[in-house]
Parts: structure tokens; sequence; C-alpha cells
């Protein structure tokens, strides 16, 4: 007698929500400091854009982060250094939810990224120790292909060319435009009609396929047809709630103007 193949569960949320059309929205991080990790991945943001490429994180340091803060709304997502084996196994082993690619400009690159961050028989992912199990279940070696969301960024006019072939891999869920390098290595900036034509063909390229697009936050409500979006760093974000309490003469939310908060009250 045959029995039907159960599905996996899904524990990624923003598996979840792409597959259902809605936009997703990812806050940075660059600091070690897993109270600061923890305010992040709870404000509200989907998923949190841990920032390894362009920071000092090391994989210890955010295995911490992610471990303190297990339970947290938003889902992590790691952009790791490059598509390497070793950067992108320890990634997944210590939790990812998601691996974002920088500077995809040859297929090969995204191919070894969906290859490394996917268990047999998708990819050859090994079975190594790490704190997955304890962040999403027993179960884990199970789901994990199903639960994985894998963010290819193009950023510069080689990776245009190819769009259609990045957007055509199997296991890539995502295309991200990366906006600022994009104008870095093309020489044209936003609005320009240069600029616009290198980023009207990667969008065409990406829909046609059935891809989600990515990009800056600033886009979302701007440009039509995107779905995942970065938005600013802590840092950015520290100063921009600053400068509104400043304003507004309250330091504190939740509490009538001009009454103290009860200290050790305030939610992380």
């Amino acid at each position: 007698m045959a029995y039907a193949q159960q599905s996996p569960r899904i524990y990624n949320t923003v598996k979840t929500k792409l597959k259902e059309g809605k936009q997703v929205v990812g806050g940075t991080v660059s600091s070690p400091d897993p109270e600061v990790y923890c305010a992040m991945a709870n404000a509200g943001f989907d998923f949190t854009w841990i920032e390894m490429q362009h920071s000092v994180l090391s994989y210890n340091e955010v295995a911490n982060m992610i471990r303190f803060c297990k339970g947290a709304s938003a889902m992590p997502f790691i952009r790791v250094p490059d598509a390497t084996e070793g950067d992108i196994q320890k990634a997944m082993d210590l939790g990812a939810a998601g691996i974002i690619v920088p500077m995809v400009d040859t297929v090969e690159k995204i191919k070894n990224a969906v290859k490394f961050a996917n268990y047999p028989p998708i990819g050859v992912r090994s079975q190594g120790g790490g704190q997955y199990g304890a962040m999403w279940g027993a179960d884990y070696r199970q789901i994990a292909n199903a639960n994985l969301v894998v963010v290819a960024m193009i950023e510069n006019p080689k990776g245009v060319e190819i769009a259609d072939q990045i957007a055509a891999v199997p296991g890539v869920d995502v295309v991200f435009i990366a906006s600022t390098d994009l104008g870095s290595f093309s020489g044209f900036k936003q609005g320009q009609p240069e600029y616009e034509a290198l980023v009207d063909r990667i969008k065409a390229a990406v829909l046609a396929k059935g891809v989600k697009l990515g990009a800056p936050h600033a886009w979302q409500s701007t440009r039509k047809d995107y779905t995942l979006f970065q938005a600013a760093s802590e840092t950015a974000l520290i100063k921009m709630g600053a400068t509104a309490a400043l304003k507004s003469g309250t330091m504190t939310s939740g509490t009538p103007r001009g009454v103290a908060p009860i200290e050790g009250s305030e939610k992380h």
C-alpha cells in the first residue's frame, strides 16, 4: 500500500511569504552585540541581513547572536563573504535560514552557492556539527533544503549580462539588484537612462524566470514588482530613532508624555 509523502515542516516565514507573493524587509546588522542583534530581530523585520561581507563579524560571533535570540520573529539571513564551501557551510551550520551571495557575475558562482548550502540529493552540504538542530528542531536534516532561501546579488554589468542565467539556476529564490555597486561599477547614477536600462534588463530577465526581485528598501515605495528589501543598518536606525525622540521630547514609547519609565521595564 502506498502512503502519501508528508510535506516538510516549514519554519522559515520568509520562504512562506515569498511563495505567497508578499513583500519582505530585512534590517542590516553588523554589530556583534547579541542584545543589539535581538533588538533588530524583534523590531518587526521579516529577516535580519547579517553583514559578513563588509564587516569584521566572525562566525563565532554570528552564532552567538543568533543563539542568544532564538525564537525571534525575524529569520536570520547571512550575506556571506563569498560563495565558498567553507563560508556557506559554516553559515548554514550556525542556523542561517537564508544565504545572500554577493557579486554574482558567473553562473558557476551561484550554482556553487546552491550546491554548498543544500544537503543531498540537491547539494553537497555535509553533516557537520552546529547549532542548527537547537535552532530549528531535531528534524532539521529532513527539512533544511525546503526552508532555505538563496539570494543572488547582481552588482556589476557582467552580472547584468547573465541575469537570465542566474535566475534560471534551480534553488535561487531571489535576484537582488545592488543599486549602489551597480552604479559604482557601471559609472552611471540612479535615474540616468543608462543606469535604468541595466535595472530594467535585470528586472525583465528575473521576472521572466518566475524568480523574485530584491532591492534596497528605498525602492519599495517608488518601484513596482520588487519583493525582498534590504533596510537600514542598526547604527543608522539608532541615529534616526534618537533624532526622532529628541524632536518629539520623549525617549520612551508606551508611556504618557512626562512620565518616566520604570527602569528595567524596557522591551528588547
